[in-house]
């Protein structure tokens, strides 16, 4: 059974080539978690990427067939260590990490804090001037009155707290020299009308990204912008799938 052997994370793999490790919004128990809908955003992943690659996914956090934990220990630390270990369960060293919101802000905390990720592919978060305030207090803010859009993926309202968690473990960490520091291959791509304001507070992820551009470049990231569309701009497959299939084309040949 493909569980990993300590955190009993469900996970599957499919095609074969270097690895790519696909975070949030896709899952191993995609359609499972989401409902048949949600079944041609996991095939237009996979019909793009497998013939080249072979895509690991998980059912991360504590969602789908994985079991559940506390969610107040839920530091990116922790998750680091848990994906490391998904990534070790599937006999995979080295991995590139495709994520988009919340699993973008991940996929930095892998490239900063292991030597395992071989490019690095993140969509709807800041790689640089990321709201980790903003975003802990509205989750924060959150507990206890949990949103029915995070109920389809959560299996009871308090694992909403594991998001305040992550966040707050990260209100002190050195963005700027961690992120300097990423040798890896690195693309950043965003909905130009990607701002938000979650429970209040306005979470500025699309003004980042742009206002950091130069510097981004600067250190060797390609990063995108997706004209026309918000944050959901991840569920536009026709547009976000070849550009994150065509970064890693080039860098994994």
């Amino acid at each position: 059974m493909p569980f990993t052997p300590d955190s009993g994370i469900w996970y599957e793999t499919h095609g074969s080539g270097p690895a790519v490790f696909v975070g949030l919004p896709l899952m191993a128990s995609h359609s499972e978690i989401f409902g048949p809908a949600a079944q041609p955003m996991l095939d237009a992943w996979l019909d793009a990427l497998t013939p080249r690659f072979t895509v690991l996914l998980a059912d991360y956090p504590g969602i789908g067939r994985s079991k559940d934990y506390d969610p107040s220990t839920m530091t990116a630390s922790r998750v680091v260590a848990d994906l490391l270990g998904v990534a070790d369960a599937a006999g995979i060293g080295r991995f590139a990490w495709a994520g988009y919101s919340w699993s973008g802000a991940v996929g930095l905390q892998l490239a900063t804090r292991s030597d395992r990720v071989s490019a690095l592919a993140i969509g709807g978060w800041p790689a640089l001037g990321a709201p980790y305030a903003a975003i802990h207090a509205a989750s924060v803010a959150k507990i206890g009155d949990v949103p029915e859009s995070a109920m389809v993926i959560l299996r009871d309202p308090d694992q909403y707290r594991q998001w305040s968690t992550f966040y707050a473990s990260l209100l002190d960490w050195p963005e700027a020299e961690a992120v300097a520091e990423i040798a890896c291959p690195k693309l950043l791509y965003f909905g130009g009308d990607g701002d938000l304001v979650e429970a209040g507070y306005p979470v500025p992820i699309a003004s980042a990204c742009r206002d950091n551009r130069n510097r981004l470049e600067a250190q060797g990231w390609q990063v995108d912008e997706i004209a026309g569309f918000g944050h959901e701009v991840i569920g536009q497959n026709q547009l976000v799938v070849p550009l994150v299939q065509n970064f890693l084309s080039g860098v994994l040949s």
